[in-house]
């Protein structure tokens, strides 16, 4: 289907909501409540706020068991949520736009703020909230009023202030499948006439899905501890001070890999006393040699200003501070051999320290609505990263090369030039990769709301960011064979190694010293032999390059990389208005977004194409060295939107048409032993997204939100990857392809029914998520690793005049089977991997709530 036809498609359907029966009504008679959203940093009615955005109230999140922000993709079609090897290493995609995972020197495109602070990783945001508001999903660029990236949208979450009025509290008690444990409470009330405060505690245990048949813990496996508290103080009817502390403790043996297909590796594995579960995505059930770790540590505090200058100015200011500490340790071949050594199989520790501060001023008059501000933010990122080999990886590779193990190609390589046997991969050797940066950034924003007449307005925003990042990177690589350049540089007694190896072939091959004379004279007889045992020679030399995974890389700052990036850049929306009725309005915007440079403090960092010359020149060239890129340039967003919002007694409908795209989309991509990042040329996407809540009688509300889009690589010429059978670099252009992982057609139905049981006053809830089939891995068979989602989930809950509640729920209640992600196996050319869904799960939560 061309963009063309989806586009005329999506416009039909708006067009068709313009001629729906509207009829206005003096007086209210329907059922739906309003509901109130700060999208604008403003607070206004969802219906007359003029923004691609989804809300969820509070009572959607409890009746859906939403556990944090990532289960939010199971209410918002336009939202996706991959996580990979931890709950940190999640990625928010809106519209198919999002990046940030595995790799901390990209920040994400989806900006997350939490009470209007921003949180600059996905594992600071994770948090168990207790008394929330609403979460809204701002869809599109969202630049210009949320600084540097959002390029992609926005998540708000906004958590309810300390009541001045009475003290309130509740306390909970979860337990589910996998013996989960999930504990609650929370206490909100005045300590006088002016000071409010909250203060909740959480804390979650769950046992592992995933069977570990090599006799250890079973993955998926989580403990969690959460702590929050805040402060009001409210001494005039003109000033309100709002201070927040939280802590959260993560500890979790993250996640189950499947086996998607079992290449020519897998013999391998086997043959050294390893095992996997082949060919079968979802067994739910692997080898491991050691079970992994997952911990993280994220607290903060931030402290708001709100002054009344007059009464229609009002100064705001928002202070943060955030750290955040993590440590992962994962098998990451996913089988039981030792191929990695475990307490350093792939080892990150990261240390991230935030603030942020952000003034904002705004204001009314007759006619118009303004808001202006300034935001700061200073950012340091310190990582040390690890990979050494176990005490089974000489083997695997000898068998590799076609030998065995203790006798393979490799000791041949390795008494030509010296060294003693198993030498070469030996047990311990590896990388081992320290980074810092430091992030310093600053934007002066402005919008207004102009009103022209009584029904119409128009808004002009402006946003000038500028972002400065300085890295270091130093890398020290104690693998010897990948160290060692078996082309050109080393040699055999002052003999280059193909020349070595071609006199050895030609030996074997004639039985005849490599002489000159005895070249000549086999070429007299048998033209080509030489050139076949050059040939063999060197798929010999690339068949054993392909095991050198973790060759060394340039450390810097250096003479010719400086570690600096320094980029600006203004965005801009203008977007019109019109009440078509009192109960529907209409919008047309544009748009851009940015987002700075982002670096890669992956073991795959390494210097620009553009920069060989001059790391030769400089003497700092080292063997083996790969020239890719060092960081994404920054990304550019555009976004071309028109929408209807209306809302009746019984019915509220949203539709927003959109053309969007970004141009230098910044893509991480998997090479096997690193991450890749580089800018697409252009990706875009031109979509339609419906939402309706429909409330037809008092006791039933219906909910429907889907989302098509037709995404498309428009440029991506020079696309890094792996060559899944021979392992090495492969540079592929991917201009006009789907980028994967992106759904065509998404959407969530939801419906509630509200019920009385003698004293007790009851619901029942049913959701159902569906995404249709998309490939996951680029440049790969669908029919290798596809999604298709079709999940139900569902609750049932009782509550009673003292307070009482109780909720059964179940989630995947259908058993539905899908890959939330997939990859080439690591150091496994041949093999693919992927990592499946959570399976069913059933619970019972039960609450008390006080007063």
């Amino acid at each position: 289907m061309t963009k063309m036809t989806i586009s005329r498609g999506m416009l039909g359907i708006f067009a068709a909501t313009l001629v729906m029966p509207v009829v206005a009504q003096d007086e209210p008679t329907g059922f739906l409540e309003e509901i109130t959203v700060t999208a604008s940093k403003r607070q206004t009615t969802l219906q007359d706020t003029p923004i691609a955005v989804s809300v969820l109230s509070s009572n959607d999140l409890k009746d859906a068991q939403i556990q944090d922000i990532k289960d939010l993709q199971f209410l918002v079609p336009s939202l996706r949520v991959t996580q990979l090897q931890s709950s940190g290493n999640t990625n928010f995609l809106i519209r198919g736009f999002g990046n940030g995972a595995n790799n901390a020197g990209i920040e994400p495109s989806v900006g997350v703020f939490i009470d209007g602070v921003y949180r600059s990783r996905t594992a600071s945001a994770l948090s168990d909230l207790p008394n929330l508001e609403r979460i809204e999903v701002l869809r599109g660029p969202q630049s210009t009023l949320f600084g540097k990236n959002a390029s992609a949208g926005v998540i708000s979450v906004i958590t309810a202030k300390p009541s001045l009025v009475e003290t309130t509290g509740s306390a909970s008690l979860t337990i589910g499948e996998y013996d989960q444990v999930v504990v609650k409470a929370d206490v909100n009330g005045p300590l006088s006439d002016v000071v409010g405060f909250s203060l909740s505690g959480s804390y979650s245990s769950r046992d592992g899905y995933y069977d570990n048949l090599a006799g250890g813990d079973a993955l998926g496996q989580q403990d969690r501890i959460g702590m929050r508290g805040q402060l009001l103080f409210a001494p005039s009817d003109v000033l309100e001070v709002r201070f927040i502390a939280d802590f959260d403790s993560f500890d979790e043996a993250c996640c189950g890999v499947a086996n998607l297909q079992d290449g020519p590796t897998g013999g391998a594995v086997r043959a050294i006393g390893g095992n996997l579960v082949p060919n079968d995505p979802f067994a739910y059930q692997g080898y491991y040699d050691f079970t992994p770790e997952n911990d993280f540590l994220t607290s903060g505090a931030s402290l708001q200003f709100d002054y009344d200058l007059n009464d229609s100015v009002t100064l705001t200011s928002i202070t943060a501070f955030r750290s955040l500490a993590r440590f992962d340790n994962v098998d990451i071949d996913f089988t039981s051999a030792p191929l990695l050594d475990p307490e350093t199989a792939n080892r990150t520790d990261t240390g991230i320290d935030t603030w942020t501060q952000e003034f904002r001023l705004s204001g009314a008059t007759d006619n118009m609505n303004w808001m202006g501000g300034v935001y700061l933010f200073d950012e340091e990122v310190g990582q040390e990263t690890g990979v050494l080999y176990g005490d089974a990886f000489r083997a695997y590779a000898d068998i590799l090369t076609g030998g065995v193990p203790g006798n393979s190609p490799l000791n041949s390589i390795e008494a030509l030039f010296g060294h003693a046997p198993g030498t070469f991969q030996g047990s311990g050797q590896g990388l081992i990769d320290v980074s810092t940066m430091d992030d310093t950034a600053f934007s002066i924003f402005g919008q207004v709301d102009i009103n022209l007449g009584e029904r119409a307005t128009l808004t002009l925003g402006a946003n000038y960011t500028e972002d400065e990042k300085d890295v270091t990177f130093n890398s020290t690589g104690t693998d010897v064979f990948s160290n060692t350049d078996l082309n050109s540089d080393l040699t055999v007694f002052g003999v280059p190694l193909p020349t070595v190896l071609f006199g050895q072939a030609f030996e074997a091959n004639t039985g005849l010293p490599p002489t000159p004379a005895n070249i000549a004279f086999i070429e007299s007889v048998a033209p080509g032999t030489s050139a076949a045992i050059n040939a063999g020679v060197a798929a010999s030399i690339s068949g054993l390059q392909a095991l050198q995974f973790l060759a060394p890389t340039v450390n810097f700052p250096n003479s010719v990389e400086s570690g600096n990036t320094k980029d600006d850049d203004t965005t801009w929306t203008v977007r019109l208005a019109f009440d078509l009725t009192d109960d529907v309005n209409i919008y047309a915007s544009a748009g851009t977004g940015f987002k700075a440079s982002s670096w890669n403090l992956s073991r795959d960092s390494r210097p620009f194409p553009s920069d060989q010359a001059a790391i030769e020149a400089a003497g700092l060239n080292v063997p083996n060295l790969a020239y890719t890129t060092r960081f994404a340039d920054p990304e550019e967003a555009t976004v071309l939107e028109v929408g209807l919002k209306g809302q009746w007694d019984y019915i509220a409908l949203n539709v927003a048409v959109f053309d969007q795209e970004i141009k230098g989309f910044q893509e991480n991509i998997f090479t096997g032993t690193g991450f890749n990042l580089q800018n697409a040329g252009k990706q875009s996407t031109t979509g339609v997204e419906i939402d309706v809540r429909w409330q037809p009688t008092e006791n039933f509300q219906g909910t429907f939100a889907a989302t098509f889009m037709d995404p498309v690589y428009d440029s991506f010429v020079d696309a890094e990857g792996v060559d899944p059978v021979t392992f090495q670099r492969i540079t592929v252009d991917l201009s006009g392809t789907k980028p994967p992982g992106i759904h065509e057609l998404s959407l969530t139905a939801a419906g509630r029914y509200n019920f009385a049981v003698g004293n007790a006053d009851g619901f029942i809830r049913a959701e159902y998520i569906f995404e249709d089939e998309v490939q996951v891995i680029a440049n790969t068979p669908a029919s290798l690793a596809s999604r298709e989602v079709s999940t139900i989930n569902a609750s049932v809950g009782l509550a009673w005049e003292n307070g009482f509640e109780a909720l059964l729920w179940g989630r995947n209640i259908n058993n539905d089977e899908y890959l939330l992600s997939a990859f080439p196996s690591v150091a496994q050319a041949g093999s693919f991997s992927g990592y499946p869904n959570q399976p069913r799960t059933f619970g019972l939560t039960v609450r008390k709530y006080f007063d």
